[in-house]
């Protein structure tokens, strides 16, 4: 690591130089840590806005920290300044709260000079990280996504629906049932779990031919990381 008092003797510049060394250091921590992020993500679509807030988010701590530095009372004034600001987003999963917790406390870690304990702690998050996305405890859940239409509500299309299901997927459960168009038709919503030799794309075709009635077929599979 960068010995800051010797890059302090080193040039007239050296407030520059190292302000700049501690942004660049902040920000390979704080990508590094989006990374993680989205390697390890597990939902049905990541937001692409949170891992670039995860990386802002350090480099912003580093500079609140470096302008700080020893001063009490500018530490009183940032205090004061940003409780004047209110932060209203809220996270759906615990697990994002402790990435950006992550991020921000690399950011300190740069900001204070503790460049050593920044790099340890960041490349230990990481690696726990990854370690639990590969163990029991971080498999993934016991359905790839799910599947929603809506079909008449006959008994021979509820006995085709169950054969195409068992046909494509290795494992179903219906989570939601709606009446539609007072009884005539029902809305079904499944958690499927698709067979390793059989792709969806061949449940959506086979649902229509087989069922003449089914409309409003859409299979939402948590591989799928595009922003909603």
């Amino acid at each position: 690591m960068l010995d800051t008092l010797t890059l302090q003797t080193m040039t007239s510049h050296s407030g520059l130089l190292l302000i700049i060394y501690t942004m660049f250091v902040a920000f390979l921590l704080s990508v590094t840590i989006g990374i993680t992020y989205i390697k390890t993500f597990r939902g049905l679509s990541y937001s692409r806005t949170y891992v670039q807030a995860v990386i802002l988010s350090s480099i912003v701590a580093a500079t609140v920290v470096h302008a700080i530095g020893d001063s009490l009372a500018r530490g009183l004034g940032m205090i004061g300044a940003l409780a004047i600001i209110r932060f209203r987003t809220s996270f759906k999963d615990p697990r994002d709260i402790l990435f950006m917790f992550s991020a921000l406390a690399a950011g300190i870690g740069c900001g204070v000079g503790a460049y050593n304990v920044a790099v340890v702690g960041t490349l230990g998050f990481v690696l726990t990280a990854f370690l639990l996305d590969y163990t029991p405890l971080g498999q993934s859940s016991a359905f790839d996504g799910m599947l929603r239409f809506n079909i008449t509500s006959s008994d021979e299309s509820r006995a085709q629906l169950e054969i195409l299901l068992k046909k494509y997927c290795k494992s179903f459960v219906l989570i939601t049932l709606r009446d539609m168009q007072q009884g005539q038709r029902l809305d079904y919503a499944y958690h499927v779990k698709m067979k390793k030799n059989r792709e969806s794309e061949g449940l959506i075709k086979e649902l229509p031919e087989k069922i003449p009635s089914v409309r409003g077929v859409g299979l939402m599979l948590q591989e799928t990381t595009v922003e909603l």
